[in-house]
């Protein structure tokens, strides 16, 4: 699959915060307006998701417009979820706050255990599709919970809950920006804070004016700002404005006048006989130029790259004299810097031309930066790929 979420750009957040506006509004008014209460209002919302999900699920790219209706789904779900707990059921918003809290830091933890990073540029298997939107459906729970708590507590008002929820995404931009804070962690943690920003702006403007809102009503704020996210969600259809991925890397083209360059990925051992073998295997079939990518064995927070590994430079020197013998000829190489491998192989890929790949693979729990899935991933790329179990 390509990547299935879009580039975080400014319309990202554009629409995103339209979004959480339409989830607290539209809940309200078919809960209120409508007159289908809130748990039945759960049950119809909820069940439309799933079949968006479905379909967002079979689908082999980003489409903005099943993504972006998924989100403004998974919003009212959301934002239904907490009003249904402290609601119907009484739960405090303190505790709902809690479990939310302690809910998507599980979530993450499982995501994280299981594919070693976090980011939504990486979001291309279906496992990957389901923590993240498994994520995203407690941002909104956990939001709405936070957001409803803060203003509770404090009595601010609508407008005011909007300007400091506003400061608070501003004060993490900055601290992404200039004091170094994580991009991942930073991306989340401003996901989480447009969703009482969404909603403060969706009460300020629909709730009457005896209450500190604009009085405009659930209804037409619900169809200005579900009008709005459709023109916007057109301009990048037509544009691709937020794609990360256009189309799957095409096989290079040489004429046969120039080398063919081979990728050589290998395992966390230095070159093995089986991978040794296929290089020779190659280098014997006609003429080659190899690159040898190891990864960087150090663990690595979140997606957090590192420039310097002893112990990876120590396999790369192990292993190219053997690999240069192999090829009869010189082999360049480096270690890698994230703890993904897909993402060093693309980068690698993106860097300059290459022509083939030789892969060594090895079982899912001998190594994190081998995923299980690789070999498959990789062949979408469009280059000739040829697979070798390690062997020592």
């Amino acid at each position: 699959m390509l990547n299935k979420v879009p580039e975080v750009t400014f319309y990202f957040w554009v629409i995103k915060v339209l979004c959480t506006t339409v989830g607290e509004t539209a809940s309200d008014n078919l809960s209120d307006n409508v007159g289908l209460g809130l748990t039945n209002t759960t049950y119809i919302t909820g069940s439309v998701l799933l079949v968006v999900l479905f379909f967002q699920f079979r689908l082999r790219r980003y489409v903005p417009s099943v993504y972006w209706l998924a989100v403004v789904l998974i919003s009212i779900v959301g934002t239904q979820i907490t009003d249904n707990l402290s609601d119907n059921a009484g739960v405090s918003l303190v505790t709902t706050t809690s479990v939310f809290s302690v809910v998507l830091a599980l979530v993450f933890a499982a995501w994280y255990a299981s594919e070693r990073t976090l980011s939504i540029h990486t979001i291309y298997t279906t496992r990957r599709e389901a923590f993240y939107w498994l994520a995203v459906l407690f941002t909104f729970a956990l939001g709405t919970a936070a957001g409803d708590l803060i203003a509770e507590r404090l009595s601010l008002g609508y407008w005011k809950s909007a300007l400091i929820f506003a400061g608070a995404i501003g004060i993490v931009f900055f601290a992404h920006l200039r004091l170094g804070l994580n991009a991942v962690l930073a991306f989340w943690i401003a996901y989480i804070l447009t969703r009482p920003l969404g909603a403060s702006i969706g009460d300020y403007l629909s709730q009457p004016k005896a209450d500190g809102g604009r009085g405009l009503g659930t209804t037409t704020t619900s169809i200005v700002f579900l009008s709005t996210i459709l023109v916007v969600v057109v301009f990048l259809t037509v544009t691709r404005r937020d794609r990360i991925e256009e189309e799957p890397r095409p096989i290079a083209d040489y004429d046969g006048s120039l080398i063919p360059r081979v990728l050589v990925i290998a395992n966390k051992t230095a070159a093995t006989p089986s991978l040794v073998e296929a290089v020779r295997e190659r280098a014997a079939a006609g003429p080659a130029e190899f690159v040898l990518l190891v990864p960087n064995p150090d663990h690595l927070a979140f997606d957090r790259v590192s420039h310097g590994s002893p112990e990876g430079e120590h396999l790369l020197a192990e292993s190219l004299p053997v690999l240069e013998m192999a090829a009869a000829s010189k082999v360049e190489g480096r270690v890698a810097a994230s703890p993904n491998a897909y993402d060093d192989i693309v980068e690698e890929l993106d860097a300059r031309r290459y022509h083939e790949i030789i892969l060594e693979t090895v079982p899912a729990h001998v190594s994190h930066w081998l995923h299980v899935d690789l070999a498959q991933r990789l062949s979408h790329l469009g280059y000739p790929l040829r697979t070798v179990a390690a062997t020592h």
